[in-house]
């Protein structure tokens, strides 16, 4: 039997970076397709790229084994392709079922939306999951006042409407809990009846392993093994993620053995939106790392330290004393910083002089009400010229820097004087290699001098060289503690995708 997809030789740059280089995918019709990867091996831009939102470099897409070009997506929908996207692409505003149909809504005779169809038909698509969907999943419910589960179901039922041949399903059961889990697979397995392909991207791979007819491996924006699933077991698929180096190297970090100093977080039963209960020590000078896939509660634990986000229960004791860090400005008293990746977001002052975003914390933790200008220009001078900060001076707009200069100006605001917590929430994202480099010695002279760092990346072989511990979160919880030999990249990734003891 012909496949109903082949994609060959697929490659893609964006500017400097290689994100795919003889990336291949067959999918044959009514199958179930598992397409894995660690983080950024270009899983999500393959399918990007076959359902028409990102254009290929090079390589051919085939449909029933005729050349095409979905160079858009509508082009790709008229050819049967549709995507679930792993960010979600509601209209909040608007309600279940013209979410369901935007953009393709049913007609009435004179031209107008037939909005008793879109009720009828979108309600017929809700039975489908109304054992699971919960109260208040109707047609007529706004997306924005759903639950984050039903929003997803939502998401899901808007590419089935679609009737495709081929469906991408990136991540769709992230948010779900395992009776809706169930529920999705009988309706992929529906479709495999219907002879409809998916394609089906998961962290989990006990999903994978009962869903999936095939899987097909991506590392380095490479395909490397392809297997029937019935063929093959958890270990081997674990083994060509991350390749033959991969699973015997062992981190290269700088303690030997764990690092036994005194306690200096205890988090005992912390709990958020997106996050917990979860438990762990953090001990004076140890670089602690949190692992995972994206999304797993990482950044949720960070913002409830910091107080960005604060934990609806649990407790925490920083160096023996009970804090309840509510609110930033409670942290950042208690000696807690925070660096974000997202530095136009959540760092940045736009506009303002480098000086004036370097002070910022110091005025939060002195609580000073103006600026001392010659002690505290001298003090942030010193700070950045330590970090070999690239600048034109302190009166110089911060976005006048690069992007690894401008992420060394917000670790500098925190370093005088030195936090004994320091949050660092995916720091290098978007920074080039030397700055990197920076960040690394930095962060490891910080844990020297008595600094415990907390760090979320999302390049696992950051962690692997930076920290001498490695937490990894799934679904919220804590499911595995990395340390000594066990920092290897099998052993991370195995974890992440839910094999750690």
């Amino acid at each position: 039997m012909s496949p109903v997809l082949s994609a060959n030789a697929i490659s893609k740059s964006f500017g400097a970076v290689r994100a795919l280089e003889q990336a291949r995918l067959t999918v044959e019709r009514g199958e179930i397709h598992a397409l894995l990867g660690a983080n950024g091996c270009g899983k999500s831009t393959l399918c990007k790229i076959i359902a028409g939102t990102v254009g290929r470099d090079g390589g051919t897409v085939l449909i029933d084994e005729a050349a095409v070009e979905p160079g858009s997506p509508r082009a790709a929908e008229a050819l049967g392709i549709a995507l679930f996207y792993q960010e979600l692409s509601l209209v909040p505003q608007l309600s279940v079922g013209d979410n369901i149909f935007l953009g393709r809504e049913p007609r009435t005779a004179l031209g107008f939306t037939d909005r008793a169809a879109i009720v009828r038909l979108s309600g017929a698509l809700i039975d489908r999951v109304a054992a699971v969907a919960g109260d208040g999943f109707t047609p007529e419910a706004r997306v924005a006042d759903l639950t984050p589960d039903q929003r997803q179901l939502t998401e899901i039922l808007k590419v089935l409407a679609r009737r495709p041949r081929i469906i991408i399903f990136d991540e769709a059961t992230a948010t779900l809990d395992r009776r809706q889990v169930e529920v999705f697979f009988a309706l992929l397995r529906q479709l495999k009846a219907e002879g409809v392909a998916s394609i089906f991207i998961s962290h989990r791979l006990d999903e994978v392993f009962a869903i999936a007819d095939r899987i097909t491996v991506m590392r380095n924006g490479a395909t490397v093994a392809e297997f029937v699933t019935a063929d093959t077991d958890r270990h081997t698929v674990v083994a060509a993620m991350v390749g033959d180096s991969g699973a015997t190297a062992v981190a290269t970090s700088h303690h030997a053995a764990p690092v036994t100093a005194d306690a200096r977080l205890v988090v005992e039963g912390a709990r958020g939106a997106r996050l917990g209960p979860v438990s762990f020590t953090a001990r004076r000078g140890e670089i602690l790392g949190l692992g995972g896939l994206q999304g797993q509660g990482q950044k949720a634990l960070l913002a409830g330290l910091f107080g960005a986000e604060p934990f609806v229960a649990g407790q925490l004791r920083l160096d023996g004393e009970a804090i309840a860090a509510r609110r930033p400005r409670e942290a950042i008293a208690a000696g807690i910083a925070y660096v974000s990746g997202d530095r136009g977001r959540d760092s940045a002052f736009a506009g303002r002089s480098i000086f004036e975003n370097a002070a910022i914390a110091s005025l939060v933790r002195e609580r000073r009400h103006t600026i001392a200008g010659t002690a505290l220009r001298q003090r942030f001078a010193e700070v950045l010229a330590s970090l070999n900060t690239r600048h034109a001076g302190l009166d110089a707009p911060i976005g006048a820097l690069s992007g690894g200069n401008q992420q060394k100006v917000f670790i500098a605001r925190w370093l005088s004087p030195a936090p004994r917590l320091m949050l660092l929430d995916d720091p290098t994202k978007g920074i080039d290699l030397g700055a990197k480099a920076d960040f690394y010695e930095l962060a490891r002279r910080l844990a020297d001098a008595g600094t415990t760092v907390i760090v979320y990346s999302s390049e696992d072989s950051e962690l692997l060289t930076l920290c001498d511990r490695i937490l990894v979160l799934n679904g919220g919880a804590i499911t595995a503690d990395l340390t000594g030999e066990r920092l290897t990249p099998f052993e991370l990734t195995r974890a992440c995708y839910g094999e750690a003891a």
